[in-house]
This record gives structure tokens, C-alpha cells and sequence, in this order.
């Protein structure tokens, strides 16, 4: 199976790898001339849209792994010019369930099929496979089972399917706003246990212990313990946490539908304050954040 990747950056180049890896052609683009020029890959790179397009013999297969919003939407109108009746754009990043709608209902005037694939995971995908939530037409989706089972776990082989398209970014807007809460809720543990001075408590081997029995075992916990054991204080890491879009869409949703998420609400709200004040529980999520996504801020 042919299949072209656009967006070559931390996620994508790592999904156009495990392709490549397996039973896959695989086609790489980027418009960053520095990644696309870099030499780290092992299948070939275009130069543009149009030269990506043009190096498929059968059916082009399209992963989008861009920025959501403008980037995205601009990418999926450029390749819907470019691609032919029956092709396929499967948009894998982090876009507005309602934008992954109105792109696929531009994909449908062309005859051109469209999934929406939340995909989880970070820069261990490579290693561990992604999670993936999967919308749009359901035989499209069955047409690309060696696509997601090749990406996914093996606990979930094949991803998920989960409906129509938006279904998947809804689903993977959801898991992100879930995922604030969580964050939040350890960040702040371990900055109440660093306060109590006069127990000198060691968190690398509170945290190590937490790992195995634990009713809070995660992959979070996880990850900060590898931190933790490194540097206690976390000193590489700044107090300050972005938020990437998918937290204020879950805040939207929830008004909307009148579901009330005061923890998720809480954690968005500290990510804001956090541009503030100098915090250990900010370092905690600066780290989880670089640990599972290579976020640097």
C-alpha cells in the first residue's frame, strides 16, 4: 500500500517510520525545508503537494499531520484539487471536530473520501503504536485496517472506529480534556508533598513506589518518575504550561451540552495562571508534557 505523509514533525515523522518500517510505500512531505532536508528518514521526500501527488501508481492515500485550524484546512483543500475520485485524506492531528466535518463534506463534493483520526501516544508511538479514534465512512475505514493495525497497539488492533466524520477528533478532544485533569490533579500532589520540608520526602521514590500496585498506576506517574529521577527539583523546566486548543474546545462543548467539568475547567484555568507564577506543580506538567509529547513549554 502506497501512502504519503504531510507534516513530518515529532508525531508524523514517527507515523511515516512505523509505516516504512512495515508493508508500506511510503511518501513524505514538509513544508519546513530544514526537516524535510535533514537526511533523518528512510523513505522518500517530495518537494511540494503537487510532487507528492504525482509519486503514487495506485490510489493516493493522504496523513495529514499538520497544525489544526488554518494549516490543515488549507493542506486538505490543496490536496482535494490534486487527488482524484475515490482517493482518500485521512486527517490525523489535533483539528475541531466541527472543522473535520466541514473538510469532509468538501471531500465528499469531490467524491473524495475523508476519516478524522484522533491519534494519541506522543513520540513513543514509534515504539509502543498510537491510540487511535477513527471517523467517517465505515468502509473506508475497513478498506485501511493494515493502515491502523500497522499504527496501533496491540491491545487495540485496527484503532477504533467510533462514527461518522468528527466523531474521531471529538472523541480524541475529549481524551485531551480529560487528560488536563489528570495532569493537573498529580502536579499538584507532588507540589504538596515537596512543601512539607520538615519530612524531606524523596518524590522520585514516592513516585517510583506509586508505579506498581498503586490505585493512581499511569503512564503519566510513569513517565514523571523518570523525570523525577534524574532532577528532584526539575530544574530544566519552566513553570509555564501552554495549552494546545483541545482543552478550551472540551470547556466549549461542555457549555453547550450543559455538562458541568469543573476539574477539567480547573486545570485549563491553572495552565493560564500558571504564565504567572513560578510553581513545582508547573514543572511537574512542563515535564509530563515534554515526557509523552516533546512539548517544550
Amino acid at each position: 500500500m502506497e501512502i504519503g505523509i504531510v507534516g513530518l514533525g515529532k508525531m508524523g515523522g514517527q507515523i511515516a517510520e512505523k509505516l516504512n518500517k512495515s508493508e508500506f510505500k511510503v511518501f513524505g512531505y514538509d513544508q519546513d525545508e530544514n526537516i524535510s532536508k535533514s537526511g533523518t528518514f528512510s523513505f522518500e521526500i517530495a518537494k511540494s503537494l503537487d510532487d507528492l501527488s504525482c509519486k503514487f501508481q495506485g490510489r493516493k492515500i493522504i496523513w495529514v499531520m499538520v497544525p489544526s485550524g488554518t494549516p490543515t484546512d488549507k493542506t486538505i483543500a490543496t490536496l482535494i484539487e490534486l487527488l482524484d475520485e475515490g482517493d482518500v485524506i485521512i486527517d490525523g492531528g489535533n483539528s475541531f471536530y466541527k472543522d473535520s466535518i466541514n473538510n469532509s463534506k468538501k471531500c465528499e463534493e469531490k467524491n473524495i473520501e475523508f476519516l478524522d483520526c484522533g491519534t494519541s501516544g506522543g513520540v513513543w508511538g514509534l515504539e509502543n503504536g498510537f491510540c487511535l479514534t477513527i471517523g467517517g465512512k465505515k468502509e473506508t475505514y475497513s478498506e485501511l485496517s493494515k493502515l491502523f493495525n500497522t499504527l496501533s497497539t496491540p491491545e487495540s488492533p485496527n484503532g477504533l472506529y467510533v462514527g461518522v466524520a468528527g466523531a474521531g477528533h471529538y472523541v480524541k478532544m475529549i481524551h485531551n480534556g480529560i487528560e488536563y485533569g489528570m495532569m493537573q490533579s498529580i502536579a499538584e500532589g507532588f507540589e504538596i508533598l515537596k512543601k512539607k520540608e520538615e519530612f524531606n520526602l524523596n518524590l522520585y521514590e514516592i513516585s517510583q513506589n506509586w508505579r506498581s500496585g498503586s490505585v493512581i498506576q499511569s503512564w503519566l506517574i510513569d513517565l514523571i518518575t523518570y523525570e523525577l529521577k534524574n532532577d528532584t527539583n526539575l530544574s530544566k523546566f519552566s513553570s509555564m504550561v501552554s495549552d494546545s486548543g483541545e482543552g478550551r474546545w472540551t470547556i466549549k462543548e461542555s457549555i453547550d451540552l450543559s455538562v458541568p467539568i469543573p476539574s477539567i475547567y480547573a486545570s485549563i484555568s491553572q495552565r493560564f495562571n500558571s504564565k504567572n507564577k513560578d510553581s513545582f506543580s508547573g514543572k511537574i506538567l512542563s515535564a509530563m508534557r515534554n515526557a509523552f509529547g516533546g512539548h517544550k513549554d
